[in-house]
């Protein structure tokens, strides 16, 4: 299904990505070029609620006046020194973020996946230096549903064949175990040779998959048990979207090693980070490990006011209230449409009950021609995930969209 109507200037800069860029990618056809706040605008002036929020990269709200303000300060001084040179920004950056999470130290990166893969060498080489597996040897658990990325190492742990099919060959000393299934960890885990857990406290790509009260606390008692390492992917659950700083801090759970980005950097640029304690760490010595742009003075800057805007505003407390609002109000709508509604805080995703294997994207371009704007993920399954500032009239709003949008299916 089509929008009935695209104007000439959307249909100009649809027809310029279709003759140009690489076709990886089957976007909602919208075509924007401004956001504020909880809104996007596109070529054309209309107006539309963000209800993807750069795969929850916007946490803060568009353009966010404090990080804009920042970034641009920043920009017209200095941009990027590699880490040949040390910069004012980096130090006062490490210390800023390794205290606001409790760890004892930061390893800076660029993008999510750059850091996935950061946290899985950093268990790797712990393996062998400290945990004593044979060189080479060393094995990372993933669970089933996983997703961290594209790269090769990313789509060697993952089960979605779009992601990994034809691909091939893949990362060796990657094994996948169910999620959600303590008694598969702690079998899998009795591999003295298995180094780390990777997983995401709530699996976002695979549509919002919330495990069992208590696996999270699970997971951590079985690796502190076997010595292994628990690594949390928070790149989409943490930084206040699901209601708490970090999804983990729902079971008061500390991983080994955590991993950000998306809204660490307010939706600006490419900012992430991998924390962890000294004895993972400092294994890593010069020349083994790098980024050009990893830790450079703009990331630095603008990751700290995003950090500080998020405690400063209040925004785990307003993802909670604003989530069982969103809850509530969607249960309201009473449609044989929505099969299930689950999540945490704004963190959540409707599973649409239809027997047209097309009936979610249809939804989806039904909820642009209404003025709101969301994507589907593994079939029959739509995120919710509005930016964090997002307030309660908005949100009725919203919701009145999407009952207005199922009439389309």
């Amino acid at each position: 299904m089509l929008s009935p109507t695209i104007s000439d200037r959307t249909a100009y800069y649809l027809s310029l990505e279709a003759a140009y860029s690489a076709h990886n990618y089957h976007p909602i056809p919208v075509v924007l070029e401004r956001g504020e706040g909880v809104f996007l605008y596109d070529v054309d002036g209309k107006r539309y609620y963000d209800f993807l929020s750069g795969y929850s990269a916007v946490n803060q709200g568009h353009c966010h006046p404090a990080i804009i303000n920042v970034l641009v300060e920043q920009a017209q001084k200095l941009t990027l020194t590699s880490r040949a040179f040390y910069n004012n920004w980096l130090g006062e950056y490490a210390k800023f973020i390794t205290t606001y999470f409790g760890y004892n130290k930061v390893l800076p990166m660029n993008t999510g996946v750059e850091a996935g893969e950061t946290a899985i060498k950093l268990a790797r080489r712990w393996a062998y230096d400290k945990k004593g597996i044979e060189e080479n040897k060393a094995v990372v658990l993933f669970a089933e549903g996983n997703f961290w990325g594209r790269t090769l190492a990313a789509i060697s742990s993952s089960t979605d064949p779009s992601s990994y099919k034809g691909f091939g060959p893949y990362m060796p000393g990657f094994d996948i175990i169910p999620y959600n299934d303590l008694n598969a960890l702690e079998q899998a885990i009795q591999d003295k040779n298995v180094a780390a857990f990777m997983l995401e406290p709530i699996q976002g790509e695979a549509g919002v998959v919330i495990p069992d009260e208590g696996y999270l606390a699970g997971v951590r008692d079985l690796c502190t048990r076997y010595n292994v390492l628990m690594i949390a992917d928070e790149i989409q659950t943490g930084l206040c979207r699901t209601g708490k700083l970090l999804a983990c801090d729902y079971e008061n759970v500390r991983p080994d090693i955590l991993v950000l980005g998306k809204a660490l950097s307010g939706g600006t640029l490419p900012i992430s980070a991998v924390l962890c304690d000294d004895e993972i760490m400092l294994n890593i010595q010069p020349g083994e490990h790098g980024s050009t742009y990893g830790g450079n003075p703009l990331a630095c800057a603008v990751a700290m006011k995003s950090l500080q805007v998020l405690q400063d505003e209040g925004m785990a407390e307003n993802a909670m209230n604003m989530g069982i609002l969103l809850r509530n109000e969607l249960e309201k709508i009473n449609s044989p449409l929505i099969k299930t509604i689950r999540g945490k805080g704004l963190l959540k995703a409707i599973v649409i009950n239809h027997s047209n294997k097309d009936a979610a994207w249809d939804f989806c371009i039904a909820l642009k021609d209404n003025g709101l704007l969301a994507k589907p993920t593994h079939g029959d399954k739509i995120r919710f995930a509005p930016p964090l500032n997002i307030n309660r009239e908005q949100i009725l709003e919203s919701v009145a969209i999407i009952a207005q949008s199922l009439q389309v299916i």
